[in-house]
Order: C-alpha cells, then sequence, then structure tokens
C-alpha cells in the first residue's frame, strides 16, 4: 500500500522484454535505503517487487497483466518514472490510500499555467467514470492528486509548484498516457451501490447520494 506522495524520481535504465513479461532496471537513490529484495515500489503507481538491488538501481519484474494495464511496457531508457516506497505503518498518510494496481491509461487533453501552478485535463476510460468525482482523489502515475471537476470523459488536475518539480509532470505535455488508479474507498462504494441496486433497493435520485436515499435503502438506521 502507497500514499501517492512521490519520494524520487529515478531513471529507466534498461527494459528486457520477455515472453512472460518484461524486466525494467530504474536507477534511483533514496528509495534504495532500507529496501530489500521482495520489498515492493511503486513505479508510475504500479506496485512492483524489486527482484535485484544494487547500490544505484533496481530491476522489477512485469507481468503480461501489468504490461496490457498499464504504460510500464511504453518505457524506454532515459524515461523518467515517480517512485515510492510501500507505506510502513505507523507512516503519515499524508495522500490517500494507494493500492498500486493501475485500474487503466488515461491521456494528458491540455496543460494550461495558472500562475506558478498548473491545470491539467486527463481524458479517462469510460469503465472509471463512476468512481472519478470532484474533490475526491485519484493516483496518476502514482501522484495523489485531488479532482477539481468531472467532464463528460475527461477530470481537472491542479498541480502545484512542489509537485510539479517533485514528480514526472514537470514535463508532461498534450498526448502523453497515464496510469490511473481510483480511489478503493470509491469503488467499494460503487460496489455496495450496484449490490443494493440488485437487491431491488431503490435506484438514487438526481440529488445523489441523500441521507434519505441512504435510510431508504437500509444503509442507515
Amino acid at each position: 500500500m502507497f500514499t501517492g506522495l512521490i519520494e524520487e524520481v529515478g531513471t529507466v535504465v534498461r527494459l528486457v522484454r520477455r515472453p512472460e513479461g518484461a524486466q525494467v532496471f530504474v536507477d534511483a537513490r533514496k528509495v534504495l535505503q532500507g529496501t530489500r529484495l521482495g520489498d515492493s515500489i511503486a513505479v508510475n503507481g504500479a506496485c512492483l517487487t524489486v527482484v535485484d538491488l544494487r547500490d544505484d538501481r533496481f530491476a522489477v519484474d512485469c507481468m503480461p497483466e501489468t504490461l496490457a494495464r498499464s504504460t510500464i511496457g511504453e518505457l524506454s531508457p532515459g524515461d523518467q518514472v515517480n517512485l515510492e516506497r510501500a507505506l510502513a505503518l505507523g507512516d503519515r498518510l499524508g495522500g490517500h490510500l494507494v493500492l498500486g494496481h493501475v485500474d487503466g491509461v488515461g491521456r494528458i487533453l491540455s496543460v494550461k499555467a495558472r500562475g506558478v501552478a498548473r491545470e491539467i485535463r486527463v481524458e479517462m476510460p469510460d469503465d472509471l467514470r463512476p468512481y472519478v468525482a470532484a474533490k475526491g482523489s485519484v493516483a496518476v502515475d502514482g501522484i495523489s492528486l485531488t479532482v477539481t471537476d468531472v467532464g463528460e470523459r475527461d477530470f481537472g488536475l491542479g498541480i502545484i509548484p512542489h509537485t510539479l518539480t517533485a514528480t514526472t509532470l514537470r514535463r508532461v505535455d498534450p498526448g502523453r498516457r497515464v496510469n490511473l488508479e481510483v480511489d478503493v474507498l470509491a469503488r467499494y462504494a460503487h460496489r455496495a451501490l450496484m449490490t443494493a441496486l440488485g437487491q431491488g433497493k431503490p435506484a438514487p435520485r438526481e440529488d445523489g447520494l441523500t441521507e434519505e436515499y441512504l435510510r431508504e435503502a437500509g444503509f442507515l438506521e
């Protein structure tokens, strides 16, 4: 489990493709401190297991599922990636709960300067729309971010200067593909709602999940 607060930007030095997947080698420093073989590191939001470890780099194995559902397979030597070690029990949760399980790939539609900050719009796959809400959380290439607004097929993000300098978003351009992970709490809430509807519970009205609806559906006493 992760927080979505990027610890370091690493550099891909090698990617070896195999019939059963791929192995990625990444130059890094900070995330190697205290890391052992078998530990988890999120690479652009994908939770991967360290299988080789040296003083200035590490390697991770990627299954075909990881390559199919993320942008990891599109990496090339020289590409920069967001890195985060797994959350330790007792650490501060400064972002939100991120599992490192990429739900889908989005695409940067636009990047606009707003003073020292940036406003970014991201196109999302249709199947992720139910889980993205204004003022909710989403992980973009492993970065915990707050959604500013949601459109029909996209959503907006406001990126502060610190995030720009500490992550790969400092060099983001329209057209770039990014890994997306929706808030796990939103996913479970949606699952519970769909299960309730399948059991004959009333559908939410246009005013959304109100307290009155939750009581009527049996979620509240």
